[in-house]
């Protein structure tokens, strides 16, 4: 197996820092590297600077988006007790919602029943609800599901106790999905004990036992693969208070395959958790003729090569199994050998022309 194409993938879990922190990523920077990552659509989260919690900030920053994208991208709006009156003016410019109920970077953690009751109550059914929930807050948002009768989607699931009780809920026929990242399947507290704050993000990294937990779940009750992609400057991460979060969009892909020359995961489950499902779960729009070429070849992972404006990755230095040779939206060659061949606003943004 010297090349194989996968469908355009999905990444429904970035932090594409606009507005408020384009210094470690822009629009331009972030879908350049998921193109470069072979990933032809991403959703961004609302916990920026101000928030994603306003129609008028929503618009503004979707604008901002059309002008700069390469690839397609969508936007989450964030839940916030002091706007919570705006969500449905909110809900025809973004993709889904996004709960935070453990800490999160900047304003948006929801500690309160009545801002959770009114999310679930007021946000539109045809649209879904995502939640930062770790530990016993999974059990909450179960909880929810199972209450108010919708869907939930639990983002970056780290820890056994997490994703058995979603598989219980699973068989139980709760309407529950989740993701896990490249990092949480790869990585354990040993890492960040070698690497200190290059290896830190939220939820932590967990222990061997934790990771076993994820791969043995990858063929049923994992739905997604997300990169919960989170770039910081070095400056920032050797700093005394070092941020959490990692760059994720140009690893995913590379780390997956490898698992797949591995025998971890099949090809098929692998386009499963990275594009199919995906867009059924949040009714993204299809991309026609988009597909993502990987050489099959032995590729070291080196942070010099990315396109993220933070320029260094956790994986520098890995082996992988293949590289991105060439990446095709729509018909157009937008990524080959190293190079993006799109131009800003290349790529459409999710509320504003799907």
């Amino acid at each position: 197996m010297s090349q194989i194409t996968l469908p355009g993938l999905i990444d429904v879990h970035t932090h594409l820092r606009v507005p408020g922190g384009e210094h470690k990523e822009d629009f331009y920077t972030g879908t350049a590297a998921a193109l470069a990552g072979g990933i032809t659509m991403i959703l961004g989260m609302p916990n920026t600077s101000p928030p994603l919690t306003t129609p008028e900030v929503m618009q503004a920053v979707l604008a901002r988006a059309q002008k700069d994208v390469l690839c397609d991208v969508g936007l989450f709006a964030g839940a916030s007790p002091d706007y919570i009156a705006q969500l449905v003016q909110l809900a025809p410019f973004a993709a889904a919602l996004k709960i935070y109920l453990n800490d999160t970077f900047g304003p948006l953690r929801v500690e309160d029943v009545p801002t959770l009751r009114a999310c679930f109550q007021n946000w539109p059914a045809d649209k879904l609800i995502a939640m930062h929930a770790e530990k016993q807050s999974v059990a909450v948002g179960i909880g929810l599901a199972a209450v108010y009768g919708r869907a939930v989607h639990f983002c970056h699931i780290s820890r056994r106790e997490e994703i058995e009780l979603i598989a219980d809920a699973k068989m139980h026929g709760l309407p529950v999905t989740c993701e896990v990242t490249p990092h949480h399947l790869f990585m354990n507290e040993a890492d960040y004990r070698r690497m200190g704050a290059l290896a830190d993000m939220r939820p932590v990294l967990g222990t061997p036992d934790d990771v076993a937990a994820l791969w043995e779940h990858l063929t049923e009750t994992i739905d997604c693969i997300a990169t919960d992609h989170a770039p910081h400057t070095l400056a920032e991460k050797q700093s005394p208070k070092p941020p959490p979060g990692v760059a994720g969009l140009e690893t995913s892909l590379p780390l997956m395959i490898t698992a797949v020359a591995q025998n971890r995961l099949t090809l098929d489950r692998l386009i499963q958790l990275m594009c199919d499902n995906p867009r059924r779960i949040y009714n993204l729009p299809p991309q026609p003729e988009t597909w993502v070429e990987v050489e099959m070849t032995p590729t070291t992972i080196r942070s010099e090569t990315m396109f993220s404006k933070c320029g260094w990755t956790p994986f520098h230095g890995w082996e992988v199994a293949g590289r991105i040779s060439r990446v095709t939206l729509r018909g157009q060659v937008v990524y080959e050998a190293g190079k993006i061949l799109a131009a800003a606003g290349n790529g459409r943004v999710l509320g504003m022309s799907d």
